[in-house]
C-alpha cells in the first residue's frame, strides 16, 4: 500500500520557489520549447548570458501550478502555453534583443538522420586514425574514397557526401559523428515572452535586423524630407532649409527683376534674351 506523499523531490521543490519569486524580480519571463533544442546549446548560452539571464528547466505541472499563485500581469498567458519540456529565462533585458541575441549565438552539431544540412558537408582527406573494419564499408557506402595506411583508414581526397539543403542520411550520420563533422547549424527562438502585462507570440518576437535597419533609414530620410518642406529647423536640417531658401530668395529677385550682387548677371541675361525676343518679333511684324 503507498503512503501518501509529505514531501516532493528536492529539484521540483527548487524549482517550485524560482517560479514565484523570479517573476516579480525580472521585468521579463522568456519561454522556450525544447523539443526540437539539444542540451548542448544550452550550455554556451548559459554561460555566455549568466549576467543578464536567468534560465530555469521546468516541468510544466510542476510549473503551473507554481505560476498560479504569481500575482504579475499576464502571467495567465503563459501559463497557457505550458505543454511538454520547457524552459524559461528571466531577464530585464528587452525580450526583442534577447530573441536577436539567441539567433546570433547558432553552433554547429552534429547531425542526426534526417536532419537538413546546413553547409556542403566536406569530409576531408586524412588519416581518420580508424582501424580497418566495418567502418570500410560505411565509407564506401557514403562514397568516400579511403586507403589503407600504417594501419588505419585514410580518405584519400575531400569529399562531399551530402550538399546543403540535403537532408542526412542515418548511416552518413553516424559516419559523421565518428568522424567530428558537424553539419547541422542550430539556434534557439523563443515560442512567447512576457513583459509590462504584454505576452508577444513567436512571431512577434521575430524582427529581421537588416530590414528594420533599411525601414529606420528611410523613416528618418522621410522625416527630414518633410521638415524641409515645412522649415520645421532642426540640427540636422538647418543648412539645406537656408540653402533651400536662399535659392527661392535668388528666383524671386530674378523673377522681380529685383538687382542684388547675387542675381544681377542673371537678371541682365534675362533682360537680354528677352529684348531680343521682342526685337525679333518687331521685325518679322515689319516684314509682313
Amino acid at each position: 500500500m503507498h503512503e501518501n506523499r509529505t514531501a516532493y523531490p528536492k529539484n521540483k521543490a527548487v524549482m517550485y520557489e524560482q517560479l514565484q519569486e523570479l517573476p516579480k524580480k525580472y521585468k521579463v519571463l522568456a519561454l522556450v520549447r525544447m523539443e526540437k533544442v539539444r542540451a548542448s546549446q544550452i550550455l554556451p548560452l548559459r554561460k555566455k548570458l549568466r549576467d543578464e539571464v536567468t534560465f530555469v528547466s521546468i516541468k510544466d505541472k510542476v510549473a503551473q501550478k507554481a505560476l498560479e499563485k504569481v500575482d504579475v500581469p499576464g502571467i495567465k498567458g503563459i501559463i497557457e502555453k505550458l505543454t511538454g519540456q520547457c524552459i524559461f529565462m528571466f531577464t530585464n533585458m528587452s525580450p526583442f534583443k534577447l530573441n536577436v541575441l539567441l539567433a546570433k549565438n547558432k553552433i554547429m552539431l552534429p547531425a542526426r538522420g534526417g536532419d537538413i544540412a546546413s553547409i556542403d558537408v566536406v569530409v576531408p582527406a586524412r588519416n581518420t586514425g580508424i582501424a580497418p573494419g566495418p567502418m570500410l564499408t560505411e565509407f564506401k557506402n557514403a562514397k568516400i574514397p579511403t586507403k589503407i595506411d600504417q594501419g588505419t583508414i585514410w580518405i584519400t581526397k575531400d569529399t562531399i557526401p551530402v550538399k546543403k539543403g540535403e537532408a542526412v542520411p542515418e548511416a552518413v550520420a553516424v559516419l559523421l559523428g565518428k568522424l567530428d563533422i558537424k553539419p547541422v547549424e542550430a539556434g534557439i527562438s523563443l515560442e512567447s515572452a512576457l513583459e509590462d502585462g504584454l505576452v508577444y507570440a513567436k512571431d512577434d518576437l521575430v524582427i529581421d535586423v537588416e530590414q528594420f535597419a533599411q525601414e529606420l533609414t528611410r523613416a528618418h530620410q522621410e522625416a527630414i524630407s518633410l521638415s524641409i518642406e515645412a522649415a520645421y529647423v532642426t540640427p540636422e536640417n538647418v543648412e539645406q532649409i537656408l540653402a533651400k531658401a536662399a535659392q527661392s530668395a535668388r528666383s524671386v529677385s530674378v523673377e522681380s527683376g529685383f538687382l542684388t550682387d547675387e542675381t544681377k548677371e542673371q537678371i541682365l541675361q534675362k533682360g537680354h534674351r528677352q529684348a531680343q525676343a521682342l526685337a525679333g518679333k518687331a521685325k518679322d511684324y515689319k516684314a509682313a
